[in-house]
């Protein structure tokens, strides 16, 4: 609607411009004329440096076309704010004005209207004295040259880096390795169902000793049937000869069915590159009989507690001995596999299938004795450690 709004056309644009500036000019000669402070030299600027200052509007300047001059009025006497100098705003002013700074605080001027120039306060500039900025300077001077370098207190740390903790009353204290420790491993205990017979069997090893040497002992054997089959147990002295590899020195003895056989036994064990468990054990027995057992086995982690273990046993023996229903040559081969969960780590139940076969003389007496020459075992049992 053309009600509301104002007719510009009727205020004649000369007079107006004339009148603001009429207006305009008293102020400026006050602000101009305004005495300066008593011993107050004046302060020159380098222009170079305010070319990047925004300058405010003059009051003579022309107002847009149709646009009316606002008139200001003078403001009460009020205490000038000190501008923020900023470090890009120092490298533009003049040094020779920053000399002739006075050291005390500039006297308020009377309010200026903020379109004229001197509103810019060259009294607060000139007030920055000489004392403030070497003080700072000199402050900024310390710290950096505390932090660069310097001498530290002579309580800050002691001679011996004991920071004040009195020495341990501890004596005989055991290197790394040095200290002996023990463990039991019932590595099988076990039930097995095959297809000649049902059964129990075992096998266990434990030690003590440092690092360096150990007492080993290791069993082993089957029970079917309500008696015992065949079992052996063996004492070593294990010695660390290489990384991860140890030689064993120590007796072997034989029980079950059939006369008990006694060996001296020698071997070594390890841990093969890719994490393979080898042992290599050789037998000497009276009466120029020999015999030897390799074993092998590794373990697959699907999971942190499930894991697969897969193991090999060969048994050999330089001459027969059929009281003990074994031949001369490879006696037999044993492949297992356990699959355990490791409840904790000291306890876990397994499931598996072992699969044993028996070769040449050993073969003939198992036939003799109605037993198979190729048989597979389903098994169930725990693996436990202390």
């Amino acid at each position: 609607m053309r009600m509301g709004r104002r007719d510009r056309r009727k205020v004649p644009l000369r007079p107006a411009r004339l009148v603001a500036l009429l207006l305009a000019l008293p102020l400026a000669a006050v602000a101009q004329s305004a005495p300066a402070p008593a011993g107050t030299a004046p302060v020159e600027m380098d222009h170079a440096g305010m070319h990047g200052m925004a300058m405010p509007a003059t009051a003579g300047s022309t107002p847009p076309p149709g646009q009316a001059t606002p008139v200001e009025k003078a403001e009460k006497p009020r205490a000038p704010t000190p501008p923020s100098v900023g470090a890009h705003d120092m490298h533009g002013m003049d040094h020779g004005a920053m000399h002739g700074a006075d050291h005390g605080a500039a006297p308020a001027s009377p309010a200026t209207s903020s379109h004229a120039m001197p509103g810019m306060q060259h009294q607060a500039i000139s007030g920055m004295s000489h004392g403030t900025v070497h003080g700072t300077a000199a402050a900024a001077g310390t710290v950096m040259g505390s932090m660069q370098g310097g001498h530290a207190p002579a309580d800050a740390r002691s001679g011996d880096y004991s920071d004040g903790i009195a020495a341990s009353s501890a004596r005989s204290l055991h290197l790394h390795g040095s200290a002996p420790f023990g463990m039991l491993l019932v590595n099988r205990l076990e039930a097995f169902h095959g297809r000649e017979a049902n059964g129990q069997s075992w096998e266990a090893q434990g030690w003590y000793g440092n690092d360096t040497g150990k007492l080993w002992l290791r069993t082993e054997g089957e029970r079917s049937g309500g008696k015992l089959e065949h079992g052996d147990a063996e004492v070593f002295w294990n010695r660390a000869i290489a990384t991860f590899w140890s030689s064993q020195l120590g007796v072997r003895q034989e029980f079950g069915e059939g006369p008990k056989r006694s060996w001296a036994a020698f071997g070594v064990q390890g841990l093969a590159p890719y994490w393979f468990e080898l042992e290599a054990t050789a037998y000497v027995g009276s009466g120029g009989r020999t015999a030897a057992r390799l074993r092998a086995d590794y373990e697959l982690l699907f999971t942190q507690r499930l894991i697969l273990q897969p193991e090999v046993e060969v048994n050999l023996y330089g001459k027969a001995d059929p009281a003990r229903g074994v031949g001369s040559g490879v006696s037999d081969a044993k492949l297992g596999l356990r699959l355990r969960y490791e409840i904790r780590r000291e306890f876990a139940p397994y499931i598996g299938v072992v699969w044993t076969r028996r070769f040449g003389a050993t073969a003939g007496f198992a036939r003799a004795d109605h037993q198979a020459v190729f048989d597979r075992q389903w098994v169930a049992g725990v693996r436990i450690w202390f």
